[in-house]
């Protein structure tokens, strides 16, 4: 009996967590706080980033994803992470190499932690609700307009590739 009523209350608070969507607060490369509810009907595509890697090529593509569907409603979130040991040491050389080397306008988190204990509470509520968590820089979650995720990539899907770009466009006005 006791097993069946926690069940019944574990059901409940998924159906709860489920309606909200997936929430989180980041604070911004800029000052002040990034939060996911504030897009809450728009798509938005959250990327951890390091500015050192392989990968860091792709913030171009991010960049132009944004520039091709931010009018019709796509947010792009950038969150620096050096949980790969690739990023820069300060928020301020993060912003300065995005500015420098992309002219990035796209809205960018503080470095945040995005794997195991330590990570953001937006990347714990992912993982809790798919079983998804970054396995390296550059993942990718996208984030429908009702607050589910939608649908994650790895590293090696690039963001304005065909793959990412059907998907999102399925959510755009």
């Amino acid at each position: 009996m006791k097993t069946f009523f926690l069940s019944l209350l574990l059901m409940t608070l998924t159906t709860v967590a489920a309606a909200r969507g997936i929430t989180g607060q980041f604070d911004s490369i800029d000052g002040g706080p990034l939060a996911i509810e504030d897009w809450r009907g728009q798509p938005v595509l959250v990327v951890n980033t390091a500015s050192q890697c392989a990968f860091t090529d792709q913030y171009a593509g991010l960049q132009a994803l944004y520039d091709r569907y931010r009018a019709r409603g796509l947010v792009v979130l950038a969150v620096p992470s050096d949980d790969f040991r690739q990023e820069l040491d300060s928020a301020a050389e993060v912003r300065a190499f995005c500015a420098l080397n992309y002219d990035l306008d796209l809205p960018m988190t503080d470095i945040s932690p995005v794997r195991g204990a330590a990570a953001h509470p937006f990347y714990r509520a992912v993982r809790a609700e798919t079983g998804f968590e970054p396995a390296w820089n550059f993942n990718k979650i996208l984030i429908a307009p009702d607050g589910s995720v939608a649908a994650t990539w790895g590293a090696m899907v690039r963001p304005d590739s065909g793959m990412v770009r059907r998907v999102i466009e399925g959510f755009l006005k």
